[in-house]
């Protein structure tokens, strides 16, 4: 990891923010939870502010997740763009809450919906980063059959982020699931290959062959970290780096 909080240079130029629709949902069972949505904008706000280029990617599942609903007989096409519009909805409410906080963001949508956000150019979103301005990518790839997770990695990639954090409900990678194994070992550092052969669950199998074959760091963290998000950027507190052998 970077050098510590107190160093004068960012410890990364770029980064992308994954966060699960689930996130939002604060202690409810579906939706969004406001005050949830501006403790989150006012984390990222610290990070840009800190000199550090921002662009995030939300899922859906607070509101739907296309994979539940295929589950229930839904045709899988229909549920995964039902699911890429709950993107759409996440993203703008977290423009929202960082709009309240003078920040300048894009909504960009791999799906054309040209009154609410703007469709996804590659050198466009890559010159708002350089204005400083916050990107929250939604609709995933644009596809279906691929999840969000997918969608934050190729983003990162095309993008160029130094790292990915994935915010969890968890402080990092377990061998096992610590909530209901109190043995559970943490992982510090973790291969991509070690996370495929072992279903470590920290992404789907095509995000993580995908940030492997880009070299592309992830950072697992929970969301609800009592350092911040800030602190975790600089390598403070307890998360997991999954990263080449």
């Amino acid at each position: 990891m970077p050098d510590g909080e107190n160093s004068t240079k960012p410890p990364y130029s770029r980064v992308l923010l994954k966060i699960s629709g689930e996130a939002l949902m604060g202690d409810q069972q579906f939706g969004l939870h406001p005050p949830t949505v501006e403790r989150i904008a006012k984390e990222i706000k610290e990070i840009r502010d800190s000199g550090v280029e921002v662009c995030l990617v939300i899922g859906g599942g607070n509101i739907f997740r296309g994979l539940q609903g295929s589950a229930q007989g839904m045709e899988r096409t229909t549920a995964d763009y039902m699911g890429m519009l709950a993107t759409v909805m996440n993203a703008l409410a977290i423009q929202g809450a960082l709009e309240a906080l003078d920040i300048n963001t894009r909504v960009i949508s791999a799906i054309p919906m040209d009154q609410i956000c703007e469709p996804y150019i590659r050198r466009r979103a890559v010159r708002h980063l350089e204005k400083k301005r916050v990107i929250i990518f939604a609709a995933g790839t644009g596809n279906p059959y691929f999840t969000t997770d997918t969608a934050a990695t190729l983003r990162a990639s095309e993008m160029k982020c130094d790292a990915i954090f994935k915010a969890t409900q968890v402080d990092g990678v377990y061998d096992s699931d610590p909530k209901t194994n109190p043995n559970a070992k943490h992982y510090e550092r973790v291969s991509y290959d070690i996370v495929l052969q072992k279903n470590l669950k920290v992404m789907d199998s095509s995000a993580i062959a995908l940030a492997r074959d880009n070299g592309l760091p992830i950072v697992v963290f929970s969301l609800d970290a009592p350092c911040g998000f800030l602190s975790i950027l600089h390598g403070k507190g307890k998360f997991t780096v999954v990263e080449p052998s």
